[in-house]
């Protein structure tokens, strides 16, 4: 076992944070050998609990929850801060032509490499992310993440038409593939499959239907897709099925929503649709970054909260602009202020970290496994550093409570507030 004295940040219920001005976390193997938390809370009351213990003290440090990102594209590390005109030209002139070249396990390997060091380098320690269409992608990063013991999920992209050459897969070939992956590596250490249909367009109601039978077939793997993202895509998808109700719903009619189904951006949605994820346990990724960047339009906060559907962050790298959890969080809370009925909504300080933490957690399925401190959590753990820059040490010194402590964290910080990220090990 192991020690840790310091600031400890946690949560004992949804969006309610508990903050150990001096704390004590205490780390150590469970029935399966795996790092877990044993213990947390006051040093004073802890302390002689776990004498004997090595223990590492970190003064004016606060450890916290590694951050869970729900919806990130590894691929897309290298066309990130590409400019376009929204969503549709975006993916035509940037990220199809860069995922050709995800045919080979080489090329693919030395962007898993990358692209998981800049989730570790910025407080990230489960991610759930798209590959491309080619099983190589997926083999690379599943690949490195094994290497690391990082959680992470991901599944080859589905998208058997409407795509160019190069990306495009083949109906009865893709599913093949599919299943092999999951064979292969879900539930191997810390891994996570999901099938992958990129969106409603690139893929035939063939491969879709073949989708929601190895959903079936395999319920506690994930899904994953986009749903209503952009008006010029929700439009093209009631061009593809006049018949259906909605974008979504295209989804429901093959088998695609259940709970571990996680849809990126759910914009454009109507109450029943909100109800729709709601009944079937199906959540979304909110990607504040990426809408404002692309122009795709405002999650509406205030509707997914009246119709009690699970939601959470994500970066949405790379139409997100950044990997920087806090820099996700701070382009949340904009969007709550300006993308609602006016007067808009404040995002407390406490409900922004959380869904960035514990709540992406609980939407992905592993509430009580990351995304939080609580005994039995992985321990996933970031150091944060509140001091990291002239002016953030000046803000947080004059906090008078615990959200005006986490929100300028939330407003200043990026990579440099990231001190060290720990990620827990197999003994």
């Amino acid at each position: 076992m192991k020690a840790y004295r310091a600031s400890i940040l946690y949560f004992s219920g949804p969006a309610e944070a508990m903050l150990e001005s001096d704390g004590l976390l205490v780390v150590g193997p469970n029935a399966q050998g795996r790092q877990v938390v044993q213990a947390v809370g006051s040093y004073r009351q802890l302390a002689s609990c776990f004498r004997g213990v090595p223990t590492e003290h970190l003064p004016g440090r606060i450890i916290a929850p590694g951050f869970v990102d729900m919806h990130t594209h590894y691929p897309q590390l290298d066309v990130i801060g590409s400019p376009a005109d929204g969503l549709l030209p975006w993916l035509e002139t940037y990220t199809f032509p860069h995922e050709k070249r995800f045919s080979t396990l080489e090329y693919s390997a030395q962007i898993a490499s990358g692209f998981i060091a800049e989730l570790l380098r910025n407080g990230v320690t489960t991610a759930l992310t798209f590959a491309t269409s080619h099983p190589a992608s997926v083999n690379a990063l599943f690949a490195e993440a094994q290497r690391l013991s990082l959680r992470l999920i991901t599944g080859k992209c589905l998208m058997d038409q409407n795509s160019p050459d190069g990306v495009r897969d083949e109906t009865q070939r893709s599913l093949i593939d599919t299943e092999a992956l999951i064979q292969r590596w879900h539930g191997v250490g810390r891994l996570g499959y999901a099938i992958t249909p990129r969106f409603v367009p690139s893929c035939s109601a063939a491969q879709l239907r073949g989708a929601g039978e190895l959903a079936s077939q395999y319920p506690d793997v994930w899904i994953q897709s986009h749903a209503a993202e952009n008006r010029d895509e929700v439009v093209w998808v009631r061009q593809l099925y006049p018949d259906a109700r909605s974008y979504l719903s295209v989804y429901e009619q093959f088998g695609l929503l259940r709970s571990r189904a996680v849809y990126a951006h759910c914009i454009h949605i109507d109450d029943t649709d909100r109800a729709l994820l709601r009944s079937t346990g199906a959540a979304a990724a909110v990607s504040p970054s990426s809408n404002l960047f692309l122009g795709s339009g405002f999650f509406d906060y205030v509707a997914a909260d009246r119709a009690g559907f699970l939601y959470g962050l994500a970066s949405d790298v790379g139409g997100g602009t950044s990997f920087s959890p806090f820099h996700t969080m701070l382009a949340a809370y904009y969007v709550g202020r300006e993308g609602q009925t006016k007067p808009g909504v404040s995002l407390r300080p406490q409900q922004l970290w959380w869904q960035h933490t514990a709540g992406a957690a609980r939407v992905l399925g592993l509430e009580g496994v990351v995304g939080n401190l609580l005994p039995g959590c992985e321990a996933d753990f970031v150091v944060l550093n509140p001091q990291a820059t002239p002016l953030l040490a000046r803000r947080t010194a004059q906090a008078g409570s615990l959200d005006e402590f986490l929100f300028p964290m939330i407003v200043l910080g990026d990579d440099r507030v990231i001190e060290r990220t720990v990620i827990s090990q197999a003994i």
